[in-house]
């Protein structure tokens, strides 16, 4: 687990970060996120032991990261936006080199091997990491940072320099360590931030502006709850019968196609009408052919929230 307890940090009179505090448990993807400048790699370096704070703590695995750095660090694996690779050495060399400065206990083959093969990069473990390509040597950063089975991974811009399918195999291999692993996830790619992170944390200017899932920050942002939908039936029929479902507060008809119909429902605050609305229309043999929220996607929120926008944080905060 990871705590962070009104951390602050001064650079002369400048506040990189003012005062913030959030948690990442044991088994979660935490994503953080902020624009340049807003406190996002200070506040990592200051977990990561990189520099001091000025006040607050910072408790890694219940140690904290001023008071008790050895065992904090030993708790670590951190992957950097520029992973620190030594270029001269090989594969081979340089994860046992790590090995004895992180002082691992476990078997040092098989253990580096399981890691090698966990980010596959055992076809280039006898090679010189200078002559790796920008994706391989991203995976040798990463598994420098699994050495030693560390109980918390801080992974900035984990994805950086690789390709669609290595990212895909990157994500997953992400979603499988959070299952045993408290991860904090930096990345500029707000999609993938979606697709991985349990729950999001969002900077900006030193603050902690929203710590909440990507689907609560949608609906507390949009302060809409609509649906849009394309069924294919007869339009007035269609209209007349999603009226009489609990919770529906108005339904428009948005278009007529040939073979369907698109409509706008929109529904009361806390109504979840999806699921009576297909028991609905599989009661009169009409087919849904698409469904879907009006949700904002997480980049609409992340603007919204650095541009200023205010929405209610988690105990009733702003």
């Amino acid at each position: 687990m990871i705590e962070v307890r009104n951390l602050s940090k001064h650079f002369g009179d400048k506040k990189a970060v003012d005062g913030i505090s959030f948690t990442a448990n044991d088994g979660e993807i935490l994503g953080f996120l902020g624009p340049n400048g807003a406190g996002k790699s200070t506040t990592m370096n200051i977990l990561t032991g990189y520099i001091s704070s000025t006040e607050g703590e910072a408790v890694i695995d219940g140690n904290d990261i001023l008071k008790n750095p050895v065992k904090a660090k030993a708790s670590i694996g951190y992957l950097p936006e520029q992973p620190p690779l030594y270029m001269d050495m090989t594969v081979k060399e340089y994860l046992n080199f790590i090995y004895d400065l992180k002082k691992c206990t476990m078997p040092r083959n098989t253990h580096i091997a399981d890691i090698c093969r966990l980010v596959k990069i055992e076809d280039v473990y006898r090679r010189v990491i200078k002559n790796l390509s920008k994706g391989y040597k991203q995976r040798v950063g990463l598994a420098q940072a699994l050495v030693g089975n560390p109980n918390v991974l801080i992974l900035d811009e984990p994805t950086v320099g690789l390709d669609p399918s290595q990212i895909i195999e990157i994500r997953t291999l992400i979603k499988k360590l959070g299952r045993n692993h408290t991860v904090i996830l930096s990345s500029h790619i707000l999609s993938e931030v979606q697709a991985v992170c349990d729950r999001i944390v969002v900077i900006n200017q030193g603050k902690i502006v929203a710590d909440d899932t990507a689907e609560n920050l949608s609906s507390s942002l949009s302060g809409e709850h609509k649906l849009s939908v394309k069924i294919d039936g007869p339009s007035k029929e269609v209209m007349e019968l999603i009226e009489t479902i609990q919770g529906v507060k108005n339904i428009t008809l948005v278009a007529e196609r040939e073979s369907y119909s698109e409509f706008t429902i929109e529904s009361d605050e806390n109504a979840d009408v999806r699921r009576e609305l297909f028991s609905r229309m599989a009661g009169r043999n009409w087919y849904i052919i698409e469904l879907k929220t009006s949700e904002l996607s997480l980049e609409d929120i992340f603007l919204r929230l650095t541009m200023g926008e205010k929405i209610e944080l988690k105990g009733g905060k702003e």
